[in-house]
Protein backbone atom coordinates (compact mmCIF):
# COMPACT_ATOMS: atom_id res chain seq x y z
CA UNK A 1 0.00 0.00 0.00
CA UNK A 2 1.71 3.39 -0.82
CA UNK A 3 2.40 5.50 2.76
CA UNK A 4 1.39 9.17 3.10
CA UNK A 5 3.69 11.56 4.32
CA UNK A 6 1.77 13.94 6.63
CA UNK A 7 3.65 16.70 5.13
CA UNK A 8 3.14 16.26 1.61
CA UNK A 9 -0.32 18.23 0.31
CA UNK A 10 -2.59 15.62 -1.73
CA UNK A 11 -2.31 17.92 -4.27
CA UNK A 12 1.36 17.41 -4.70
CA UNK A 13 1.23 13.99 -4.61
CA UNK A 14 2.59 12.56 -8.37
CA UNK A 15 0.78 9.77 -9.84
CA UNK A 16 2.52 6.54 -9.67
CA UNK A 17 3.05 4.59 -12.77
CA UNK A 18 0.43 1.70 -11.65
CA UNK A 19 -2.42 3.91 -13.83
CA UNK A 20 -4.00 5.38 -10.99
CA UNK A 21 -5.45 8.39 -11.12
CA UNK A 22 -4.21 11.34 -8.87
CA UNK A 23 -6.81 13.97 -8.25
CA UNK A 24 -7.27 16.51 -5.64
CA UNK A 25 -10.06 15.53 -2.81
CA UNK A 26 -12.34 18.80 -4.26
CA UNK A 27 -12.58 17.27 -7.74
CA UNK A 28 -13.42 14.18 -6.66
CA UNK A 29 -16.21 15.80 -4.52
CA UNK A 30 -16.90 17.61 -7.66
CA UNK A 31 -16.89 14.44 -9.71
CA UNK A 32 -19.58 12.49 -7.17
CA UNK A 33 -21.77 15.08 -7.22
CA UNK A 34 -21.96 15.09 -11.42
CA UNK A 35 -22.19 11.40 -11.77
CA UNK A 36 -25.43 11.66 -9.02
CA UNK A 37 -26.86 14.24 -11.41
CA UNK A 38 -26.28 12.26 -14.51
CA UNK A 39 -28.04 9.36 -12.78
CA UNK A 40 -30.64 11.85 -11.94
CA UNK A 41 -30.79 13.36 -15.43
CA UNK A 42 -31.71 9.70 -16.98
CA UNK A 43 -33.70 8.49 -14.18
CA UNK A 44 -35.96 11.56 -14.78
CA UNK A 45 -35.81 11.15 -18.49
CA UNK A 46 -37.32 7.97 -18.53
CA UNK A 47 -41.41 8.01 -19.56
CA UNK A 48 -42.45 6.43 -15.99
CA UNK A 49 -41.16 9.30 -14.60
CA UNK A 50 -43.22 11.84 -16.55
CA UNK A 51 -46.35 12.44 -17.32
CA UNK A 52 -45.48 14.28 -20.43
CA UNK A 53 -42.11 13.91 -22.44
CA UNK A 54 -39.51 16.44 -21.10
CA UNK A 55 -36.13 17.20 -23.19
CA UNK A 56 -33.06 16.24 -21.98
CA UNK A 57 -31.72 19.98 -20.55
CA UNK A 58 -34.63 19.89 -18.61
CA UNK A 59 -33.88 16.84 -16.97
CA UNK A 60 -30.46 17.74 -16.62
CA UNK A 61 -31.54 20.96 -14.63
CA UNK A 62 -34.58 19.06 -12.29
CA UNK A 63 -31.64 16.33 -11.33
CA UNK A 64 -28.92 19.24 -10.77
CA UNK A 65 -31.61 21.79 -9.16
CA UNK A 66 -32.42 18.50 -6.86
CA UNK A 67 -28.71 17.69 -6.75
CA UNK A 68 -28.06 20.77 -5.78
CA UNK A 69 -31.10 21.52 -3.11
CA UNK A 70 -32.37 24.78 -5.14
CA UNK A 71 -36.05 24.19 -6.28
CA UNK A 72 -35.49 26.29 -9.25
CA UNK A 73 -38.09 24.40 -11.94
CA UNK A 74 -38.16 24.63 -15.20
CA UNK A 75 -41.34 22.50 -15.31
CA UNK A 76 -44.04 22.50 -12.66
CA UNK A 77 -43.24 19.39 -10.67
CA UNK A 78 -46.47 18.16 -9.23
CA UNK A 79 -47.63 18.07 -12.54
CA UNK A 80 -45.29 17.01 -14.96
CA UNK A 81 -43.71 14.41 -12.75
CA UNK A 82 -45.43 10.93 -12.07
CA UNK A 83 -44.99 9.33 -8.23
CA UNK A 84 -42.24 7.37 -9.59
CA UNK A 85 -40.65 10.89 -10.57
CA UNK A 86 -41.02 12.60 -7.35
CA UNK A 87 -39.73 9.69 -5.69
CA UNK A 88 -36.43 10.22 -7.55
CA UNK A 89 -36.36 13.87 -7.11
CA UNK A 90 -37.13 13.20 -3.18
CA UNK A 91 -33.43 10.99 -3.27
CA UNK A 92 -31.24 13.28 -5.10
CA UNK A 93 -32.75 15.96 -2.95
CA UNK A 94 -31.30 13.63 0.30
CA UNK A 95 -28.24 12.53 -1.25
CA UNK A 96 -27.59 16.32 -2.15
CA UNK A 97 -28.55 17.48 0.87
CA UNK A 98 -27.00 15.16 2.84
CA UNK A 99 -23.78 14.87 1.10
CA UNK A 100 -22.08 11.68 -0.43
CA UNK A 101 -19.64 11.32 1.48
CA UNK A 102 -22.25 11.34 4.38
CA UNK A 103 -24.00 8.35 3.30
CA UNK A 104 -20.66 6.93 1.78
CA UNK A 105 -18.88 6.74 5.14
CA UNK A 106 -21.68 5.86 7.10
CA UNK A 107 -22.13 3.21 4.66
CA UNK A 108 -18.63 2.02 4.71
CA UNK A 109 -18.73 1.46 8.17
CA UNK A 110 -21.66 -0.42 8.49
CA UNK A 111 -20.11 -3.13 6.16
CA UNK A 112 -17.27 -3.36 8.32
CA UNK A 113 -14.94 -1.66 6.27
CA UNK A 114 -11.86 1.24 6.53
CA UNK A 115 -11.77 4.45 5.56
CA UNK A 116 -8.54 5.27 3.66
CA UNK A 117 -6.79 8.93 3.92
CA UNK A 118 -7.71 9.65 0.66
CA UNK A 119 -11.63 9.49 1.88
CA UNK A 120 -10.89 11.54 4.94
CA UNK A 121 -9.86 14.08 3.18
CA UNK A 122 -12.67 13.88 0.75
CA UNK A 123 -14.70 14.21 3.33
CA UNK A 124 -13.20 16.82 5.23
CA UNK A 125 -13.81 18.99 2.09
CA UNK A 126 -17.36 17.88 2.09
CA UNK A 127 -17.94 18.87 5.53
CA UNK A 128 -15.89 21.83 5.66
CA UNK A 129 -13.95 20.05 8.70
CA UNK A 130 -10.04 20.40 9.76
CA UNK A 131 -10.23 17.60 12.66
CA UNK A 132 -10.22 14.10 10.78
CA UNK A 133 -10.11 12.12 14.33
CA UNK A 134 -13.48 14.01 14.71
CA UNK A 135 -15.23 13.01 10.80
CA UNK A 136 -16.52 9.56 11.61
CA UNK A 137 -18.47 10.20 14.55
CA UNK A 138 -19.74 13.44 12.46
CA UNK A 139 -20.81 11.48 9.23
CA UNK A 140 -22.90 9.43 12.10
CA UNK A 141 -24.17 12.05 13.73
CA UNK A 142 -25.59 14.24 10.74
CA UNK A 143 -27.34 11.07 9.46
CA UNK A 144 -28.48 10.10 13.30
CA UNK A 145 -30.24 13.56 13.45
CA UNK A 146 -31.23 14.02 9.92
CA UNK A 147 -33.32 11.10 10.54
CA UNK A 148 -34.74 12.18 13.76
CA UNK A 149 -36.02 15.75 12.45
CA UNK A 150 -37.39 14.34 9.02
CA UNK A 151 -39.74 11.99 11.04
CA UNK A 152 -40.54 14.30 13.73
CA UNK A 153 -41.32 16.97 10.47
CA UNK A 154 -43.54 14.03 8.36
CA UNK A 155 -44.77 12.95 11.49
CA UNK A 156 -46.43 16.40 12.09
CA UNK A 157 -46.94 17.15 8.53
CA UNK A 158 -49.01 13.59 8.39
CA UNK A 159 -51.57 14.19 11.36
CA UNK A 160 -52.11 17.87 10.40
CA UNK A 161 -52.88 16.41 6.93
CA UNK A 162 -54.71 13.15 7.43
CA UNK A 163 -58.53 14.54 7.72
CA UNK A 164 -58.40 17.40 4.64
CA UNK A 165 -56.65 14.86 2.16
CA UNK A 166 -56.79 11.30 3.58
CA UNK A 167 -53.71 8.75 4.61
CA UNK A 168 -52.43 7.94 1.33
CA UNK A 169 -52.02 11.47 0.18
CA UNK A 170 -51.09 12.90 3.52
CA UNK A 171 -48.71 10.51 3.83
CA UNK A 172 -46.93 11.38 0.23
CA UNK A 173 -46.96 15.17 0.92
CA UNK A 174 -46.07 14.88 4.22
CA UNK A 175 -42.69 12.84 2.96
CA UNK A 176 -42.23 15.07 0.16
CA UNK A 177 -42.24 18.36 1.55
CA UNK A 178 -40.26 17.05 4.76
CA UNK A 179 -37.50 16.14 2.83
CA UNK A 180 -37.78 19.42 0.65
CA UNK A 181 -37.48 21.63 3.59
CA UNK A 182 -35.05 19.81 5.41
CA UNK A 183 -32.89 20.06 3.32
CA UNK A 184 -33.09 23.67 1.95
CA UNK A 185 -34.29 22.38 -1.45
CA UNK A 186 -37.95 24.49 -1.94
CA UNK A 187 -39.58 21.54 -4.43
CA UNK A 188 -43.28 21.96 -4.17
CA UNK A 189 -46.29 19.64 -5.27
CA UNK A 190 -47.94 22.91 -6.50
CA UNK A 191 -46.86 25.39 -8.65
CA UNK A 192 -47.22 28.26 -6.11
CA UNK A 193 -45.43 26.78 -3.61
CA UNK A 194 -47.23 26.96 -0.01
CA UNK A 195 -49.11 30.32 -1.02
CA UNK A 196 -52.33 28.80 0.38
CA UNK A 197 -51.03 27.77 3.80
CA UNK A 198 -50.10 31.46 3.77
CA UNK A 199 -51.67 32.37 7.30
CA UNK A 200 -51.56 28.86 8.72
CA UNK A 201 -49.63 28.76 11.85
CA UNK A 202 -49.29 24.70 11.43
CA UNK A 203 -47.54 24.37 7.90
CA UNK A 204 -45.70 27.95 8.51
CA UNK A 205 -43.93 27.11 12.16
CA UNK A 206 -43.36 23.36 10.80
CA UNK A 207 -41.83 24.19 7.28
CA UNK A 208 -39.76 26.86 8.51
CA UNK A 209 -38.68 24.96 12.08
CA UNK A 210 -37.35 22.18 9.12
CA UNK A 211 -35.29 24.27 7.27
CA UNK A 212 -34.07 26.31 9.66
CA UNK A 213 -32.80 22.90 11.35
CA UNK A 214 -31.15 22.07 8.33
CA UNK A 215 -29.66 25.23 7.42
CA UNK A 216 -28.48 26.17 10.96
CA UNK A 217 -25.56 23.67 10.55
CA UNK A 218 -24.74 20.18 12.22
CA UNK A 219 -21.89 20.73 13.87
CA UNK A 220 -23.84 23.84 15.46
CA UNK A 221 -26.31 21.18 16.58
CA UNK A 222 -23.87 18.32 17.67
CA UNK A 223 -22.13 20.86 19.91
CA UNK A 224 -25.48 21.97 21.90
CA UNK A 225 -26.04 18.05 22.36
CA UNK A 226 -22.70 18.04 23.95
CA UNK A 227 -22.22 20.84 25.54
CA UNK A 228 -25.94 22.39 26.32
CA UNK A 229 -24.87 25.35 28.04
CA UNK A 230 -23.45 28.75 25.80
CA UNK A 231 -20.49 28.98 27.91
CA UNK A 232 -19.13 25.98 26.84
CA UNK A 233 -20.05 26.31 23.24
CA UNK A 234 -17.52 27.26 19.93
CA UNK A 235 -16.89 30.34 19.01
CA UNK A 236 -18.39 29.28 15.69
CA UNK A 237 -21.51 27.76 17.13
CA UNK A 238 -22.09 31.24 19.07
CA UNK A 239 -21.75 33.18 16.40
CA UNK A 240 -23.99 30.94 14.08
CA UNK A 241 -26.77 31.41 16.70
CA UNK A 242 -26.36 35.02 16.96
CA UNK A 243 -26.16 35.92 13.42
CA UNK A 244 -29.11 33.38 12.59
CA UNK A 245 -31.49 35.51 15.49
CA UNK A 246 -29.86 39.33 14.09
CA UNK A 247 -30.43 38.41 10.90
CA UNK A 248 -33.65 36.75 10.79
CA UNK A 249 -35.32 39.56 13.28
CA UNK A 250 -34.20 42.55 11.30
CA UNK A 251 -35.70 40.30 8.22
CA UNK A 252 -38.70 39.97 9.90
CA UNK A 253 -39.42 43.24 10.97
CA UNK A 254 -38.38 45.02 7.51
CA UNK A 255 -40.59 42.93 5.12
CA UNK A 256 -43.31 43.54 7.62
CA UNK A 257 -43.11 47.10 7.49
CA UNK A 258 -42.62 47.25 3.63
CA UNK A 259 -45.36 45.22 2.68
CA UNK A 260 -47.66 46.06 5.17
CA UNK A 261 -49.90 47.73 2.98
CA UNK A 262 -49.10 45.70 -0.64
CA UNK A 263 -52.62 44.63 -1.57
CA UNK A 264 -50.96 41.75 -3.42
CA UNK A 265 -49.06 40.46 -0.72
CA UNK A 266 -49.74 41.25 3.32
CA UNK A 267 -52.43 44.12 3.23
CA UNK A 268 -55.40 41.24 2.48
CA UNK A 269 -54.29 39.36 5.31
CA UNK A 270 -54.79 39.64 9.28
CA UNK A 271 -52.39 40.75 11.84
CA UNK A 272 -51.84 37.12 12.96
CA UNK A 273 -50.97 36.30 8.87
CA UNK A 274 -49.02 38.93 8.46
CA UNK A 275 -46.47 38.74 10.73
CA UNK A 276 -46.64 34.87 10.01
CA UNK A 277 -46.01 36.06 6.50
CA UNK A 278 -43.23 38.22 7.22
CA UNK A 279 -41.33 35.19 8.80
CA UNK A 280 -41.80 32.80 6.14
CA UNK A 281 -40.50 35.19 3.76
CA UNK A 282 -37.77 36.51 5.93
CA UNK A 283 -36.19 33.40 6.66
CA UNK A 284 -37.45 31.14 3.30
CA UNK A 285 -34.70 33.39 2.18
CA UNK A 286 -31.66 31.58 3.51
CA UNK A 287 -31.80 28.90 0.74
CA UNK A 288 -35.05 27.28 1.32
CA UNK A 289 -37.09 28.26 -1.64
CA UNK A 290 -40.57 27.84 -0.40
CA UNK A 291 -42.69 30.66 -0.27
CA UNK A 292 -46.03 31.44 0.84
CA UNK A 293 -46.73 35.24 -1.14
CA UNK A 294 -46.04 36.24 -4.97
CA UNK A 295 -42.40 36.56 -5.12
CA UNK A 296 -42.99 38.68 -8.23
CA UNK A 297 -45.21 40.84 -6.22
CA UNK A 298 -43.07 42.30 -3.74
CA UNK A 299 -41.81 46.03 -3.38
CA UNK A 300 -38.30 46.57 -4.45
CA UNK A 301 -37.03 47.14 -1.44
CA UNK A 302 -38.18 43.77 -0.20
CA UNK A 303 -36.77 42.04 -3.10
CA UNK A 304 -33.12 43.70 -2.56
CA UNK A 305 -33.61 42.63 1.15
CA UNK A 306 -34.22 39.11 -0.24
CA UNK A 307 -30.96 39.60 -2.69
CA UNK A 308 -28.49 39.85 0.23
CA UNK A 309 -30.20 37.13 2.60
CA UNK A 310 -29.72 34.79 -0.16
CA UNK A 311 -26.50 35.48 -0.86
CA UNK A 312 -25.36 35.04 2.60
CA UNK A 313 -27.18 31.81 2.86
CA UNK A 314 -27.18 29.99 6.12
CA UNK A 315 -24.85 27.80 8.03
CA UNK A 316 -21.37 25.64 7.29
CA UNK A 317 -21.68 21.69 7.13
CA UNK A 318 -25.43 22.40 6.31
CA UNK A 319 -28.03 22.00 3.48
CA UNK A 320 -27.62 25.73 2.97
CA UNK A 321 -25.37 27.35 0.75
CA UNK A 322 -24.40 31.00 0.16
CA UNK A 323 -21.09 32.87 1.40
CA UNK A 324 -23.15 31.54 5.01
CA UNK A 325 -23.65 33.63 8.07
CA UNK A 326 -20.41 33.44 9.51
CA UNK A 327 -18.13 34.48 6.68
CA UNK A 328 -20.64 37.73 6.53
CA UNK A 329 -19.78 37.73 10.34
CA UNK A 330 -16.33 37.75 9.95
CA UNK A 331 -15.97 40.34 7.12
CA UNK A 332 -18.34 42.91 9.21
CA UNK A 333 -16.12 42.15 12.21
CA UNK A 334 -12.79 42.65 10.12
CA UNK A 335 -14.47 45.84 8.15
CA UNK A 336 -15.23 47.34 11.83
CA UNK A 337 -11.87 46.45 13.07
CA UNK A 338 -10.13 48.35 10.55
CA UNK A 339 -11.81 51.52 10.97
CA UNK A 340 -11.02 51.32 14.52
CA UNK A 341 -7.16 50.64 13.40
CA UNK A 342 -7.09 47.31 15.20
CA UNK A 343 -4.70 45.12 13.83
CA UNK A 344 -6.39 41.98 14.73
CA UNK A 345 -10.08 40.46 14.56
CA UNK A 346 -11.99 40.06 17.92
CA UNK A 347 -15.38 38.82 18.64
CA UNK A 348 -16.49 37.21 21.90
CA UNK A 349 -12.93 37.76 23.47
CA UNK A 350 -11.28 35.47 21.25
CA UNK A 351 -9.73 36.55 18.16
CA UNK A 352 -10.15 34.98 14.44
CA UNK A 353 -6.95 34.27 12.53
CA UNK A 354 -5.70 36.18 9.29
CA UNK A 355 -6.20 33.12 7.15
CA UNK A 356 -9.80 32.63 8.41
CA UNK A 357 -10.26 36.37 7.20
CA UNK A 358 -9.04 36.03 3.88
CA UNK A 359 -10.89 32.72 3.29
CA UNK A 360 -14.12 34.50 4.05
CA UNK A 361 -12.80 37.40 1.76
CA UNK A 362 -11.59 35.13 -1.27
CA UNK A 363 -15.74 33.44 -0.78
CA UNK A 364 -17.19 36.75 -1.02
CA UNK A 365 -15.22 38.16 -3.84
CA UNK A 366 -15.30 34.86 -6.03
CA UNK A 367 -19.69 34.56 -5.27
CA UNK A 368 -20.12 37.91 -6.04
CA UNK A 369 -17.60 37.45 -9.40
CA UNK A 370 -19.77 34.43 -10.49
CA UNK A 371 -22.42 36.24 -9.85
CA UNK A 372 -21.42 39.21 -11.93
CA UNK A 373 -20.50 37.52 -15.12
CA UNK A 374 -23.83 35.05 -14.76
CA UNK A 375 -25.74 38.06 -14.82
CA UNK A 376 -23.93 39.67 -18.31
CA UNK A 377 -24.55 36.33 -19.73
CA UNK A 378 -28.08 36.52 -18.99
CA UNK A 379 -28.57 39.90 -19.76
CA UNK A 380 -27.26 38.78 -23.56
CA UNK A 381 -29.51 35.75 -23.62
CA UNK A 382 -32.80 36.60 -22.33
CA UNK A 383 -34.86 39.01 -22.72
CA UNK A 384 -35.90 39.53 -19.79
CA UNK A 385 -36.28 42.54 -16.58
CA UNK A 386 -32.76 43.43 -15.88
CA UNK A 387 -34.28 43.10 -11.83
CA UNK A 388 -35.52 39.16 -12.64
CA UNK A 389 -32.52 38.35 -14.40
CA UNK A 390 -30.57 39.35 -10.83
CA UNK A 391 -32.57 37.95 -8.82
CA UNK A 392 -32.53 34.30 -10.36
CA UNK A 393 -29.37 34.56 -10.74
CA UNK A 394 -28.49 35.25 -7.07
CA UNK A 395 -31.03 32.31 -6.28
CA UNK A 396 -29.47 29.83 -7.99
CA UNK A 397 -25.58 30.67 -6.86
CA UNK A 398 -26.79 30.65 -3.58
CA UNK A 399 -28.94 27.12 -4.51
CA UNK A 400 -32.39 29.25 -2.76
CA UNK A 401 -34.89 28.15 -5.40
CA UNK A 402 -37.01 31.61 -5.10
CA UNK A 403 -38.03 32.92 -8.70
CA UNK A 404 -39.78 35.72 -9.89
CA UNK A 405 -41.07 33.91 -12.66
CA UNK A 406 -38.04 33.97 -15.14
CA UNK A 407 -37.04 30.00 -14.72
CA UNK A 408 -39.63 28.60 -17.13
CA UNK A 409 -39.28 30.89 -20.43
CA UNK A 410 -35.20 30.55 -20.06
CA UNK A 411 -33.88 29.95 -23.43
CA UNK A 412 -31.54 26.81 -23.17
CA UNK A 413 -28.26 28.96 -23.22
CA UNK A 414 -30.08 30.34 -19.90
CA UNK A 415 -31.19 27.14 -18.60
CA UNK A 416 -27.30 26.53 -18.75
CA UNK A 417 -26.12 29.32 -16.98
CA UNK A 418 -27.95 28.50 -13.99
CA UNK A 419 -27.27 24.65 -14.04
CA UNK A 420 -23.77 26.76 -13.86
CA UNK A 421 -25.05 28.37 -10.91
CA UNK A 422 -26.60 25.60 -9.28
CA UNK A 423 -23.50 23.50 -9.19
CA UNK A 424 -20.82 26.10 -8.23
CA UNK A 425 -22.95 27.20 -5.48
CA UNK A 426 -23.66 23.45 -3.95
CA UNK A 427 -19.84 22.62 -4.08
CA UNK A 428 -18.84 25.96 -3.29
CA UNK A 429 -16.55 28.70 -4.86
CA UNK A 430 -13.77 27.86 -2.49
CA UNK A 431 -13.86 24.55 -3.50
CA UNK A 432 -13.75 25.03 -7.10
CA UNK A 433 -10.93 27.64 -6.57
CA UNK A 434 -9.00 25.01 -4.78
CA UNK A 435 -8.34 22.17 -7.60
CA UNK A 436 -8.52 25.01 -10.14
CA UNK A 437 -5.41 26.47 -9.08
CA UNK A 438 -1.52 24.59 -8.42
CA UNK A 439 -0.22 24.93 -4.66
CA UNK A 440 3.33 26.56 -4.69
CA UNK A 441 5.66 27.20 -2.49
CA UNK A 442 7.55 30.47 -2.54
CA UNK A 443 11.30 30.54 -1.34
CA UNK A 444 11.84 34.13 -2.77
CA UNK A 445 10.27 36.94 -1.04
CA UNK A 446 9.99 40.45 -2.38
CA UNK A 447 10.52 43.86 -0.82
CA UNK A 448 6.85 45.16 0.29
CA UNK A 449 5.58 48.23 -0.92
CA UNK A 450 2.85 50.41 0.00
CA UNK A 451 -0.25 51.27 -2.29
CA UNK A 452 -3.34 53.24 -2.08
CA UNK A 453 -7.19 52.17 -1.78
CA UNK A 454 -9.97 53.52 -1.30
Amino acid sequence: MEQWHPSISPLERKPKASGKIAAAPPLILCGGFLLLIALGTCLLKLPMATHVPISWVQSVFTSTSAVTVTGLAVVDTGTTFTVYGHLIIALLIQCGGLGLMTLAIVTLIALGGKISFLQFTVAREAFNQTDASTLVSTAKSVLIFSIIIELIGMLVLFLYWLEPLGWQTSLYHSFFYTISAFNNAGFALRADSLTPYVADPVINMTITGLFIAGGLGFSVWIDLVKNKRWAKLSLYSKMMILGTVVINSVAVIAIYCIEYNNPNTLAPLSESGKWLASWFQAVTTRTAGFNTVAIDQLEDATTALMLMLMFIGGGSMSTASGIKVVTFMVLVMATYNYLRRDGAVHFLKREIPKETVSKALALTIISAGVTWIAIFCLLLSEEADMLDIVFEAVSALGTVGLSRGLTTSLSEAGEFILIFLMFMGRLGPLTLAYFLASPRTKKLRYPSAKIAIG
